[in-house]
């Protein structure tokens, strides 16, 4: 069984995620009235947002390496980054992170061990899935399975949305339209044309995705939320 996916963006009106002045503080206000059970995030949407390269570290305490004591009462969202390459390795600032209770990576078989030693050591949970990369469709099913997780918010960029979109996993997408055009001709939009996890790339004489939409609210400043329902990620 797979949760609910809702894909969750500010953009700009010609579709931009970047290059634009975003209502940081309306995004997660509203964000925080989702009631989700998990969080998930690209991993370059993890590095971009700590300033940090794949793989750098920063200096850490002894407390990184100790076991985290959790409050059971914690209703905040749960995490979730895919990370089969290994590129993150500043999970203990990330754990600092005030609207999450927890992390959890998920690796692939091609994962380095040493990288899994690496979360190991810091009491970070990982949850293997796929093979050559993390197998999207299975992992949502075991964060229902094995952590309770019935609704996910996807907050990332076009890449993971991409992959989400076009595996047929998402539900709902919800967009913040901010009164700005960026123009250029940059790729950065919210749904970006990548390679699939198995190394296929979707030509554009694919059949667009069908939306449905279920609401239009006038926010403040001119700033407009849309919410659609996904026709391929329906009644799951």
């Amino acid at each position: 069984m797979l949760p609910l996916v809702t894909i969750y963006n500010a953009v700009s009106l010609d579709g931009r995620i970047t290059g634009f002045n975003a209502d940081v503080e309306l995004y997660y206000e509203l964000a925080s009235k989702w009631n989700v059970d998990a969080v998930l995030m690209g991993s370059n949407t993890v590095l971009t947002g700590f300033g940090v390269k794949p793989g750098e570290t920063l200096p850490e305490s002894e407390d990184a390496f100790q076991p985290r004591v959790r409050d059971p009462e914690d209703d905040m969202p749960l995490l979730v980054v895919p990370d089969s390459r290994g590129q993150i390795r500043v999970w203990n600032e990330i754990l600092k992170m005030p609207y999450i209770k927890d992390v959890l990576v998920l690796c692939s078989r091609s994962t380095p061990q040493e990288y899994l030693d690496f979360l190991d050591e810091r009491y970070i949970h990982y949850l293997v899935v796929g093979y050559q990369h993390v197998d999207l469709e299975n992992a949502l099913e075991e964060l229902n399975t094995k952590f309770g997780v019935k609704k996910v918010r996807v907050d990332s960029g076009g890449v993971l949305n991409g992959i989400l979109l076009r595996k047929g996993l998402v539900d709902e997408l919800h967009l913040l339209i901010h009164p700005e055009l960026v123009g250029g001709t940059a790729i950065n939009s919210i749904f970006q044309e990548s390679k699939l996890e198995g190394g296929e790339t979707l030509t554009r004489e694919e059949t667009p995705i069908k939306l449905s939409l279920e609401g239009v609210e006038k926010i403040k400043d001119d700033i407009i939320y849309l919410r659609y329902r996904i026709f391929n990620g329906m009644f799951k």
